[in-house]
């Protein structure tokens, strides 16, 4: 009742586009339709069996991540992780959720790490356990950086804590897959058996270069 009242005094605003939004919700209706409406995106990344992401990294996809990671909305990754329970793969969605892990430095800045989230918020959804056990080395940053640059110089990924053996690895978005190709590596040295990856969003000029077909679910 009381959201309600404030509603009609400051009327609530949707998370990705600004626009009105109805009481209880982060996302409009919308935006999540648009979101619904894009196609997933499969890519290949070494060390990884297969790679899913449920749009690709454009439009209100590449919006949504930016409110979360950037806008600290860290209510956003329910939402995220309700579009992957809804969309993806059921033969993905097994095994131990892990985590990608984020630099030292970006965690403490941010206060949060945005992959952790998600993960966490996909393990309440999917039933499945969370096993957090990589551990990232501070490096130069992914972000603004070129195609070959990133794949030169890879995150510096190891495992902290016994591999469980069929991974489910989460990341909010696929770019080169340098980052998941590192903490699957390390997994692979810890002894994990088959590794799956899934992200909000995946860039469909790298997946195109892989030889990626975008198709509907």
């Amino acid at each position: 009742m009381l959201e309600e009242v404030v509603a009609l005094v400051a009327p609530p605003g949707c998370a990705v586009c600004g626009g009105g939004c109805e009481v209880r919700r982060r996302i409009c209706e919308r935006c999540e339709a648009e979101l619904l409406g894009l196609p997933p995106v499969r890519s290949a990344v070494a060390h990884v069996d297969e790679t899913w992401s449920v749009a690709p990294y454009e439009g209100v996809a590449r919006r949504l991540i930016g409110a979360l990671k950037f806008g600290a909305r860290v209510a956003l990754a329910d939402e995220a992780a309700a579009f992957i329970a809804r969309r993806a793969p059921p033969t993905l969605l097994t095994g131990a959720i892990v985590p990608v892990p984020a630099a030292p430095l970006r965690r403490r800045r941010r206060g949060f790490d945005p992959a952790e989230a998600l993960a966490a918020a996909l393990a309440r959804r999917s039933g499945l356990s969370l096993a957090p056990c990589l551990a990232r080395s501070q490096s130069s940053r992914q972000v603004g950086r070129h195609r070959a640059a990133r794949l030169a110089d890879p995150p510096r990924v190891r495992a902290v804590s016994p591999a469980p053996s069929e991974v489910l690895l989460i990341d909010d978005v696929t770019t080169t897959g340098a980052t998941l190709a590192a903490c699957a590596e390390a997994l692979r040295h810890a002894r994990a058996h088959r590794i799956g990856a899934i992200t909000i969003a995946a860039s469909r000029r790298d997946a195109a270069r892989l030889g990626e077909t975008a198709t509907a679910a």
